[in-house]
């Protein structure tokens, strides 16, 4: 069957090959756009303001393909300014010794103590101690380091003695001595306490000291009362008569008496 010719004035019907093929011509002249648009260098701000090159204007051909019309305009880039940020200040930590301002300090930041390095005593206030020795001369329990709030901070440290045994916890001295005063309430009655404890570990150690002496004697006692096994040889005196034809010895060692009769 033959297409019927188009009447006049009238647009003709494009087959399906022919609109594939516009299609094709415009998904490439917008590819190509896109990679002209790309490799053009941005504006350089300028004092003030600049003028650009403004993108050129499409034109729809309507036969699959665009056309550019180059048009200059000129357009002002207002240079954009950023108010600047605000200044932030640093909080500063207060040192409980001298008095003075600092940030950072090893105390801080181990024991949670605000005192600046300079004012650190290792030798006495600020000295770390074992757990063991501040049971024994503060008088506090396990308890009093883990249940107790706050918890006492401390650090690890290898065993100088045996790295096998397992890390030291080493409390803060002054920290310890404020937990001790918490629970004593004061040193006289601190002291009182560690008196106590003292008099009543002397006594204990006299009494196991008197029961060690009781033991001593008794063996003693036991090992001079034991019977001599060993055999005795009698030594006996003179030969003394006696009636009927008897006569007797007498063992000069034991008092043993030997009686016999002459035939």
């Amino acid at each position: 069957m033959e297409a019927k010719p188009a009447a006049a004035g009238e647009t003709p019907a494009l087959s399906a090959a022919m609109k594939a093929k516009i299609e094709r011509n415009r998904q490439r002249a917008l590819m190509l756009r896109q990679a002209r648009l790309a490799t053009r260098p941005y504006p350089s701000a300028g004092e003030g303001s600049s003028k650009v090159k403004a993108p050129p204007k499409i034109i729809d051909t309507g036969a699959g393909f665009f056309l550019e019309e180059e048009e200059e305009e000129e357009h002002t880039v207002e240079k954009i300014v950023h108010p600047p940020g605000p200044v932030l200040e640093c909080d500063y930590l207060i040192c409980g010794e001298c008095g003075k301002e600092f940030m950072d300090s090893y105390l801080m930041n181990h024991f949670d103590l605000a005192t600046c390095d300079n004012c650190r005593d290792v030798e006495d206030k600020h000295k770390l101690i074992t757990r063991t020795e501040a049971k024994q001369e503060y008088l506090l329990k396990d308890c009093d380091f883990d249940k107790r709030e706050p918890v006492l901070r401390f650090i690890l440290k290898k065993n100088p003695h045996n790295p096998r045994w397992g890390d030291m916890k080493l409390y803060l001295k002054v920290q310890v001595i404020q937990r001790s005063l918490e629970i004593w309430g004061s040193e006289e009655a601190l002291e009182e306490a560690k008196e106590s404890r003292q008099d009543n570990r002397e006594k204990m150690k006299q009494k196991k000291f008197d029961k060690k002496v009781k033991e001593l004697r008794r063996a003693v006692r036991s090992s001079v009362w034991k019977k001599d096994t060993s055999m005795h040889q009698h030594e006996y005196g003179a030969e003394v008569e006696m009636e009927d034809d008897l006569y007797k010895k007498t063992c000069n060692t034991c008092g043993h008496e030997l009686i016999y009769e002459k035939m």
